[in-house]
C-alpha cells in the first residue's frame, strides 16, 4: 500500500492551518496578514474556515496514508482556495498590500497545488 507523499504533505499543511484557525483564530489571522483584532462575525468566518481546512486536510492525509486515490481531495482543496480567491478579489480594495499578497497569493498557490494533485494519474504516486 503506497503512501502518496505529495498528498500527505499538502493535507498536513491544510490540516495544520485549519487547526490553527480553530485553536487561536486571532493569531492565525495575523499570520495571514491582518493586524486588526477580528470582530464577532469575522471570528465566525475564521472558525468556519478552520473547520473546512481541517476537514479537507484530514481527509487528504487519511487517503494518502491508506494508499487511496487522493485526486478528489486535492480538487476539494483547490476548490476551497478558489472560493477564497473569489471572495478576496471582491474585497481586495479593502485589503492592505500584505493581505493581498499573503491571502490572495496563497489562494492562487493552493489552487495550483489542488489542480496539479487532481490531474495526476494514479500511477504517479510514489511510496
Amino acid at each position: 500500500m503506497p503512501i502518496d507523499r505529495a498528498a500527505l504533505a499538502a493535507g498536513s499543511i491544510r490540516l495544520a492551518s485549519g487547526i490553527s484557525f480553530l485553536v487561536d483564530p486571532v493569531r492565525a489571522n495575523r499570520v495571514w496578514g491582518d493586524s486588526d483584532k477580528p470582530v464577532g462575525t469575522t471570528r465566525l468566518l475564521l472558525r468556519s474556515m478552520g473547520y473546512r481546512d481541517a476537514l479537507i486536510g484530514g481527509l487528504l492525509v487519511t487517503s494518502a496514508v491508506r494508499g487511496q486515490d487522493t485526486r478528489g481531495w486535492f480538487l476539494a482543496s483547490g476548490g476551497a482556495d478558489a472560493a477564497d480567491l473569489l471572495g478576496g478579489v471582491g474585497a481586495h480594495h479593502d485589503m492592505t498590500r500584505s493581505q493581498r499578497l499573503i491571502g490572495l497569493g496563497g489562494a492562487v498557490v493552493g489552487i495550483g497545488v489542488g489542480l496539479w494533485g487532481a490531474t495526476r494519474r494514479r500511477g504517479q504516486v510514489q511510496s
